[in-house]
């Protein structure tokens, strides 16, 4: 698994107009082509009078599956230029539709790769992007006496809290970034003088908000 990655917040879309043709961009994150494939049909059917609805998509862990489609725009004006976007800005499980309305004014070549690399970028700002950081989830387990002094440090430290359980002994479950796990083990048993039960229970990503271009 990547420690990190990126990929959009959510589901969303953002219109811009060049040379009065409309261009929406729909964006969505994705965990399968079946996903995306599923996604961009919908955003067809909903748009099914426009001019054009291109596509492309980014999915996996090492990109294994790209895919680009011009939907009738001229070959490698619409779908490769906005999956270069998601390329560019490291995105990864993202999926992006571009609805065009002509608007009576061709643009040429130059001018439709860059109508639709715009449309792309401003759509994945508008909807977000969120930096996904892969974490080794701890159960620390020791006595009530200890309870303030844990949890007040925890609280205070760079570890994530994520739940406490009070049951015969106190239980807290704690996210550490993957690649700390060795400074977090030393530091939690040198905060317990050795007198918790420190156990790896799992993995999962967590997500931070990053700023947009």
């Amino acid at each position: 698994m990547l420690s990190t990655y990126y990929t959009v917040k959510g589901t969303g879309e953002h219109e811009i107009a060049i040379q009065k043709s409309r261009f929406i961009a729909h964006v969505t994150r994705v965990t399968s082509e079946e996903e995306a494939q599923e996604f961009i049909d919908s955003i067809k059917k909903q748009h099914w009078n426009a001019s054009h609805n291109c596509s492309c998509y980014m999915i996996g862990e090492q990109d294994l599956i790209q895919k680009a489609n011009d939907d009738g725009e001229p070959s490698g004006t619409a779908g490769v230029p906005m999956l270069e976007v998601l390329k560019k800005r490291g995105l990864k499980d993202t999926a992006v539709v571009v609805t065009r309305y002509f608007g009576g004014i061709k643009l040429g070549a130059g001018g439709l790769i860059r109508a639709y690399s715009s449309a792309t970028s401003e759509g994945i700002s508008a909807v977000g992007v969120v930096k996904q950081q892969l974490m080794t989830i701890y159960t620390v387990t020791f006595d009530y006496t200890l309870l303030g002094k844990v949890e007040n440090a925890v609280r205070s430290s760079d570890y994530p809290l994520k739940h406490i359980e009070y049951l015969d002994q106190v239980k807290l479950e704690i996210y550490v970034a993957a690649g700390a796990e060795d400074a977090f083990e030393e530091w939690m048993t040198n905060l317990t003088n050795g007198k918790a039960l420190i156990e790896q229970t799992g993995q999962e990503y967590l997500e931070e908000d990053v700023p947009t271009e």
